[in-house]
C-alpha cells in the first residue's frame, strides 16, 4: 500500500485547470501500479468535473517527468502481470486521449519509456532544454507496449519512429522540437507558465469546436482519406448546432470578441 503521507499523485485545481503531479521523485517518477491506478481514478474524476476543461501533467522534482515503468517490478513478475500492468497503463494513456480535456505534459527531465508514452497521450508537450526523450525499452529486451509502437510513428514518422524504437537511443529537448515529438522548449522557470499560457490561449476558443476539431483529429487518424474528411465535415455540420458557432459568426460579423459558452 502506498504511505499515505507521501502520495504517488498529487492534484490541485486552479481555476478550470487540473494539475497532476507524478510524485516518486525518488526514483524518477517511475510508473508502478499504484501511482497508474491513482492516475486512473483522478482522470475519471476530472472526466466527470464540468468546471475542469484542462489537465498539466508534471513529474516531481527537478530531474525527470518519468523514467518509464518500474524495472524492480518488472523484473520480478510474471508475464501475466506485467501484461496486466501494461493493459493498466494504456486505459491511463487512452483516458487521457479521450478526456474531452486540452492535455499538456510538461517535460522537466528524463521521460522515458513508459514515461514517454504518457507524455505522448496528451495532446501537446513543452520540454525544459535539459530534458532527454526516448524508448530504451529494447535495450532491456522489451518492447514499447504502452503505446509507443503506435503514437510515436503518427506523431514523428515512421522512419524516426523505428529509429528512436529500435536503437533505444536518447534525443536532447532540440532534437525532439525538431522532429516534432515536443511542441516548446523552455527554461525550466517557465515550464509552469508555458503550460499555462498554451491552454489558456486554446481555452479562450469555444470548447465545443475545440472537442469536435480533436476527434476529428484522432477518429481521423484510422479513417482513409475520404472517410477522415467527410468525417471533419460531419463535425463541421454538428458544431453549427451550437450556441457557440452562432456566437462565433455573429461576433466575426459584429467586428467584436466572441464571448463562448461552451454549449
Amino acid at each position: 500500500m502506498p504511505d499515505s503521507s507521501h502520495p504517488p499523485l498529487l492534484c490541485r485545481q486552479k481555476e478550470n485547470i487540473a494539475f497532476l503531479t507524478l510524485n516518486r521523485p525518488d526514483v524518477l517518477n517511475a510508473l508502478d501500479r499504484p501511482l497508474l491506478l491513482a492516475l486512473k481514478k483522478e482522470l475519471e474524476n476530472i472526466a466527470d468535473n464540468l468546471d475542469i476543461r484542462a489537465v498539466v501533467i508534471s513529474g516531481a522534482g527537478d530531474r525527470a517527468f518519468s523514467a518509464g515503468a518500474d524495472i524492480k517490478y518488472l523484473n520480478t513478475s510474471s508475464p501475466l502481470q506485467v501484461r496486466e500492468l501494461a493493459r493498466l497503463a494504456i486505459s491511463v494513456t487512452r483516458r487521457i486521449e479521450n478526456l474531452s480535456k486540452i492535455s499538456v505534459a510538461l517535460i522537466n527531465g528524463f521521460a522515458l519509456g513508459g514515461g514517454l508514452e504518457l507524455a505522448e497521450s496528451c495532446m501537446f508537450r513543452i520540454a525544459v532544454h535539459s530534458a532527454r526523450l526516448g524508448h530504451p525499452e529494447v535495450r532491456i529486451g522489451a518492447v514499447a507496449g504502452w503505446g509507443g509502437t503506435t503514437r510515436l510513428p503518427r506523431l514523428i514518422g515512421k522512419s524516426r519512429a523505428a529509429e528512436m524504437l529500435l536503437t533505444g537511443k536518447q534525443v536532447t529537448a532540440e532534437k525532439a522540437l525538431q522532429m516534432g515529438l515536443i511542441h516548446r522548449v523552455v527554461d525550466p522557470q517557465n515550464l509552469t507558465e508555458e503550460g499555462e499560457a498554451l491552454l489558456k490561449e486554446i481555452l479562450r476558443n469555444s470548447s465545443v469546436a475545440v472537442n469536435l476539431t480533436w476527434e476529428a483529429m484522432q477518429r481521423g487518424l484510422d479513417l482513409s482519406m475520404e472517410e477522415s474528411t467527410r468525417l471533419g465535415a460531419d463535425c463541421f455540420g454538428l458544431v453549427a448546432s451550437s450556441e457557440d458557432f452562432r456566437e462565433g459568426t455573429k461576433a466575426f460579423l459584429s467586428k467584436r470578441q466572441a464571448h463562448f459558452r461552451g454549449r
